[in-house]
């Protein structure tokens, strides 16, 4: 039994046990496509409603830290996507750099990273389905059907025993579903999506811009000033989670030693080229004051610009049929991080078990689609937007800090296989920067969020340290 600071080779990290290797049938542009599926969509589509609320039009400002930290975090993933081709993406590389404690840490923050994404994306899926329902056909589901039982109220928690928000759910089980008939067919419906999506959000730009206001961005920062940008880049920042997607699946990828940094690199650029596209239109055609508590707000926006019901239409319906990529890739992210976690032995083999007819972790599919169906069914998604962002900071913090560690290990013993992808200006000034900016955004969370996260992290930490006891117990007996 290795030590509680103990650090394993990358070939320990990326090697499956013999007859239990996923399928590596994912290109650069699947794969590409991928990261842009799990990203575009759920910083637009829905959070801008809790985003500009907190920086007024500087939430543009907002967008553009949230893309410099991922960027710069990018070129981190990168170097070592490159050199570690493992499906655990951050908790591989943290167990490569710094031993099993610090990388199940960080496979706990992905599990806040992964699996409230997928609950909060399949939330807001379920508004922009009303909308199309509403505006198409002149029907609503009914509110107890469409809002969770636990609320975020301007007095606090509020209980409502008679709601549950099914549409969700629904989207859940069709992931689920697509997800068990195998990678390859996920990837190629995932690439569909996307591009529809970005027609979509396309199609939104240019009707938008019919109706942009320059007054609309007067005054530009609101009463919050810079820390309200910095509370919305935290909020906004989870939207990124892409970046981490596009690593899980090093194991599934062709080549993933070039394949995966490129795809990492890639999508960044298309995403965030995207995302500064619609925030401009959407603040240049509504007031910032009209986006608060807004429910398909860029369904609405359109709506309101011509004047007519069917823009909205296209709208919502691109949305609730790309939306759906989102789910789909952060349900498939966190079953690759409990893959990965099984077979190093920190979860049951049920998690590793793959299936006979396609090569899928098929349990392990059904037990997070099951729990993200009861939070997305259940929780008010406000109480998700930072917890996400919080955890998949505190993962792009430790990739960083793992660059010049491994640097160093690799010019010491030459265990690391060298990189095809190097960070520039050396191992240490980007990483730095990197976590620099991180730390920026953490530092304007809402206090709620840092409190639930330190349960988490203690939860975590103390069924790491009696997994400990429990495996030392089992060899010395």
């Amino acid at each position: 039994m290795q030590g509680i600071d103990s650090v394993s080779a990358i070939a320990e990290v990326a090697a499956a046990p013999t007859g239990n290797k996923l399928d590596a049938s994912l290109g650069l542009w699947t794969l590409t496509l991928l990261g842009v599926g799990a990203t575009v969509g759920t910083g637009i589509f829905f959070v801008m409603a809790e985003a500009v609320p907190k920086a007024g039009p500087a939430v543009i400002v907002a967008f553009i830290l949230a893309a410099i930290t991922a960027g710069l975090t990018a070129l981190c993933y990168a170097e070592l996507a490159s050199s570690v081709p493992a499906s655990g993406s951050s908790y591989s590389y943290a167990r490569v750099a710094f031993g099993d404690f610090v990388a199940f840490v960080v496979a706990a923050c992905l599990l806040l990273e992964y699996a409230l994404a997928a609950s909060a994306t399949a939330i807001g899926w379920s508004g922009y389905l009303n909308n199309f329902l509403d505006n198409a056909f002149g029907w609503s589901i009914p509110e107890a059907l469409r809002s969770p039982m636990l609320v975020a109220g301007k007095a606090g928690l509020e209980v409502h025993f008679d709601h549950f928000n099914l549409p969700p759910v629904i989207l859940v089980v069709l992931c689920a579903i697509l997800l068990l008939r195998g990678t390859r067919e996920s990837a190629l419906v995932n690439a569909g999506m996307v591009l529809l999506k970005l027609l979509v959000l396309v199609f939104f730009a240019v009707i938008a811009w019919g109706g942009f206001r320059s007054e609309n961005f007067t005054p530009f920062f609101n009463s919050s000033g810079m820390t309200g940008v910095t509370a919305a880049a935290g909020t906004v920042f989870f939207s990124f989670i892409g970046l981490d997607t596009v690593a899980t699946a090093a194991a599934e990828t062709r080549n993933p030693k070039r394949t995966v940094p490129l795809g990492i690199l890639l999508g960044l650029l298309i995403v965030t080229i995207v995302y500064m596209l619609v925030a401009v239109t959407a603040l240049g055609a509504q007031p910032a004051a009209k986006f608060d508590g807004q429910e398909a707000g860029l369904a609405e926006i359109l709506k309101t610009v011509t004047g007519q019901a069917w823009p909205a239409v296209v709208l919502s319906a691109g949305a609730v049929i790309s939306v759906f990529s989102v789910t789909l890739v952060t349900i498939y992210g966190q079953t690759r991080i409990l893959y990965a976690l099984s077979i190093d032995r920190l979860l049951p083999p049920l998690f590793q078990r793959l299936g006979r007819r396609a090569a899928v972790p098929g349990a392990n599919t059904v037990i997070v689609s099951m729990v993200v169906a009861i939070v997305a069914g259940l929780v008010d998604s406000g109480y998700l937007w930072d917890m996400v962002s919080l955890g998949t900071l505190v993962a792009f913090i430790v990739v960083s800090m793992a660059v010049p560690v491994m640097r160093q290990r690799a010019m010491r013993s030459g265990d690391i296989a060298a990189a095809s992808f190097r960070v520039p200006f050396g191992p240490y000034l980007v990483p730095a920067l990197s976590v620099l900016a991180c730390l920026y955004i953490i530092k304007d969370l809402s206090p709620v969020t840092f409190k639930v996260f330190a349960v988490w992290m203690v939860v975590a930490v103390g069924a790491f340290l009696a997994y400990r006891r429990l495996a030392n117990r089992g060899e010395t007996g």
